[in-house]
């Protein structure tokens, strides 16, 4: 009997022993789990940063006035929406923050800012309408990409002091209130119809220029042709002086033509060896007075009436 009972009681006391290991265990050690960092405390005051996966042996924890916090090392994003600034204008300018960031020093994290979210919000915040108020807004709109490492940049020392890395600041989005937006469209449409007026009062004023161009160039080959005429008439007079028959009957004819305007003189040309009637037809009659005519008249007036019946 007394052999049972002191099994049964040894039974009893393992089974209450192991869960008492266990938490005595548990009382001496913390476990660090990987991209983690566990910050140990005593009356408030930091004492030691275990950011090393595994099991850590620290007596200490057993003391109630101990306390562990755990905080995540593992890269991080945030997203601020709708950040109003001023570009150098005076134009609101609604942005969009991304934002990328790792906390390198937890213990800095968690003591030398009391809220580092709201302090990163600010500090963005103010950095963004800092920076962006030297600039227009195209030139924000094609260089987010340069002004999101300028502003990593400006804030990288007191973020660094709280224990953060940024890695990445992107402006993500970029837009302008509605009656921002609508006096802008308003402005590019009336650029653009003064740059149509301009291209069409230019073209118009070029199109004026290549006429008158034109008509200069047109009135001086009129006059170079006009100049040619005048010297092929004086060839074809001075041909036509060579044969004294034939320019006395032209010259008769002229004549007639003058005192009988209602009749038709015609002329109808020469044979193949005598004087073309393109040169015939550019005699000009005042020339006549300068040719001297020699020969019998008989004979002119005999090809007058020779040519006065071809007619």
């Amino acid at each position: 009997m007394t052999i049972n009972f002191a099994i049964v009681l040894g039974f009893l006391g393992g089974f209450f022993m192991i869960p008492l290991a266990v938490f005595l265990f548990r009382m001496v050690t913390l476990e660090v789990e990987d991209g983690t960092a566990t910050i140990i405390t005593g009356f408030g005051k930091w004492k030691r940063t275990l950011d090393q996966p595994g099991l850590a042996f620290y007596p200490g924890k057993a003391w109630p006035w101990v306390k562990a916090q755990t905080l995540s090392l593992k890269r991080d994003f945030r997203h601020y929406a709708e950040i109003h600034v001023n570009d150098r204008s005076g134009t609101t300018v609604v942005i969009d923050l991304w934002l990328e960031l790792s906390i390198v020093k937890p213990e800095n994290t968690l003591f030398r800012v009391e809220n580092f979210e709201a302090a990163l919000q600010s500090l963005l915040t103010n950095s963004t309408a800092s920076i962006l108020g030297n600039f227009e807004f195209q030139q924000i709109l094609s260089n987010r990409s340069e002004l999101g490492r300028i502003l990593k940049e400006d804030i990288r020392e007191e973020t660094q002091r709280w224990g953060l890395e940024i890695e990445l600041v992107f402006i993500s989005k970029l837009s302008l209130l509605p009656d921002v937006a609508q006096q802008l469209f308003d402005t590019v449409a009336a650029r653009l119809d003064k740059a149509r007026a301009d291209i069409e009062e230019a073209g118009r004023l070029e199109a004026a220029q290549l006429e008158a161009e034109t008509s200069a160039k047109i009135a001086a080959l009129v006059a170079e042709a006009q100049g040619q005429y005048a010297l092929a008439v004086g060839n074809a007079y001075h041909r036509l002086s060579k044969n004294q028959e034939l320019l006395f009957a032209y010259r008769e004819l002229y004549e007639l033509s003058l005192m009988k305007p209602q009749r038709t003189v015609a002329f109808r040309g020469f044979a193949d060896s005598e004087m073309k009637a393109l040169d015939a037809a550019m005699a000009v009659p005042n020339v006549f007075e300068h040719i001297p005519i020699h020969g019998s008249r008989q004979t002119a007036m005999h090809a007058a009436d020779r040519d006065g019946r071809q007619s």
